[in-house]
Parts: C-alpha cells; sequence; structure tokens
C-alpha cells in the first residue's frame, strides 16, 4: 500500500512537473511570437506606450485628492519613457507610429497635469497655459518637419543643424537628464499644493520641505527645456519654410 501511495505521489509530481514546463514552453513561444509579428500594434516599444497610457490615466484620476499615489504613477510612466527607446533600438522596432505615439503620451501626459495645477494655481494659470501651448506646438511642428524631411525620427538631427539640439538628441544622458529634471519640477509643483513633504530645513517660523529643495534643483533644467522647446519651434518653422521655397522654385 506504501508503494502505491509512492508510486502516486510520484506520478502526480512528475505530472506537475510537466504541466509546468508546458506553461513554461507556451510562455516563451509567446513570447518569441510577439517579438517576430509584423503587427506594429504589439511591438514591445508600443506595448509599453499602452501601460505609459494605463499609468498617466490612473495619475489623472487621483491627481484631485492622492498626491503619492499621483506622482508614483505619473514619474513611473515617463520613467518607461526611457524604456521603450532601448526596446526600439534593441529588437530592431522602431518605427515611424511608435516615435509619434511616444511623443503624443509625453505632450498629453504633461499638458493634462497642467490643467490641473492651472486650478491648483489660479495665479499662475497663465503661466501653465503658454507652456503647455509651447511644447505641445514646438514638439508637433518639430516632428512634422522631421517627416516631410524623411528623418525616420525626430531625433535624428542633421549634424550640421542647431548646436543645442544636436546636443539634446545625440547625447542619451542630456536627453534624460533634460526631461527628468523638467517631470519633476512639475511633479514637485504638483506636491507643493498638498504641503512641504519631509522638513529639511527649519528656519525661525518658516520650514523648507524635500519637495520644494528638489524643485529648487530642477528649475534651471526646467528653464532650460522650455528654451530648447523654443529652439525646437524656430528650427522646425525655418526648415518648413525652406521645404516651401524649394518647392515653388520647382514649380517655376
Amino acid at each position: 500500500m506504501a508503494e502505491y501511495s509512492l508510486q502516486q505521489n510520484t506520478m502526480a509530481s512528475s505530472s506537475s512537473t510537466s504541466k509546468k514546463m508546458t506553461r513554461e514552453s507556451q510562455k516563451i513561444n509567446s513570447l518569441e511570437t510577439l517579438l517576430q509579428t509584423d503587427n506594429i500594434f504589439l511591438f514591445i516599444p508600443n506595448i509599453i506606450g499602452y501601460v505609459r497610457i494605463f499609468l498617466s490615466i490612473a495619475s489623472f484620476y487621483f491627481m484631485p485628492t492622492h498626491p503619492i499615489t499621483t506622482v508614483l504613477c505619473y514619474l513611473t510612466s515617463e520613467l518607461l519613457d526611457a524604456l521603450d527607446g532601448h526596446a526600439a533600438r534593441a529588437l530592431g522596432q522602431s518605427t515611424k507610429f511608435g516615435a509619434m505615439f511616444d511623443m503624443l503620451i509625453d505632450r498629453c501626459s504633461t499638458m493634462c497635469l497642467c490643467f490641473v495645477l492651472a486650478m491648483f494655481y489660479p495665479s499662475w494659470a497663465l503661466f501653465f497655459q503658454l507652456w503647455a501651448a509651447i511644447d505641445v506646438a514646438s514638439h508637433w511642428l518639430h516632428l512634422h518637419a522631421a517627416t516631410v524631411k524623411g528623418s525616420e525620427s525626430h531625433k535624428k538631427i542633421d549634424l550640421s543643424g542647431n548646436p543645442v539640439l544636436r546636443l539634446y538628441y545625440t547625447s542619451r544622458k542630456v536627453l534624460f537628464t533634460m526631461c527628468a529634471g523638467n517631470e519633476l519640477w512639475f511633479s514637485m509643483v504638483y506636491l507643493l499644493h498638498f504641503g512641504e513633504g519631509l522638513e529639511v530645513i527649519t528656519y525661525g517660523a518658516y520650514t523648507i520641505g524635500l519637495w520644494r529643495i528638489i524643485l529648487y534643483a530642477v528649475t534651471p533644467i526646467m528653464v532650460l527645456k522650455q528654451i530648447i522647446s523654443l529652439i525646437h519651434l524656430y528650427t522646425a518653422a525655418l526648415d518648413m519654410a525652406a521645404i516651401d521655397e524649394a518647392e515653388r522654385a520647382r514649380q517655376k
């Protein structure tokens, strides 16, 4: 009887191991199928984009009353922005749709945060409105100009072009620092609506918290990012005008 029970347990264990191996094999096959797909919408970088959209919408939902949850969702979405670019290059899945998709998620997420900040800080509403308008307009025109010129990506800059944009797009460290600092600035402004955060400096009755210190630290980055947006707008306008002039010359 004991031998029969041992045999049954062995068979059950073998069956369980076999099922587990089958599930693992199915997962590997599914991943391989996903990596080999020609469906642009199922490319890994674009799937990361869908996750970013979910996190952004979650942050919008929690914005009025849950600051920490909001910032965690928002900044995680922004960090994934760096990951999808690496995935696209590593897997050979860089696409024009992916570039546009990534750009739209970035612009829309920051713009929606600006909407809330304009309500939280009415006296600064004009600043947030102008910032969002310049951000969207400059990046859209820059991407459109790159598309018309036939560039594979808005991040592929002509080496003879603007030196600021060349550094911005050819140095991944600079690009990451600028984008991260900019998003941190807006996140800290948002958090300061609810409080200073962890108290770091106390001077008499005045207290400076962690959120404000981070805000001060990344303010120069935010300002520089805005200057770069204006350069985007200016150079893209020149590019579009040059394209129009060339087309008009060919028609004569």
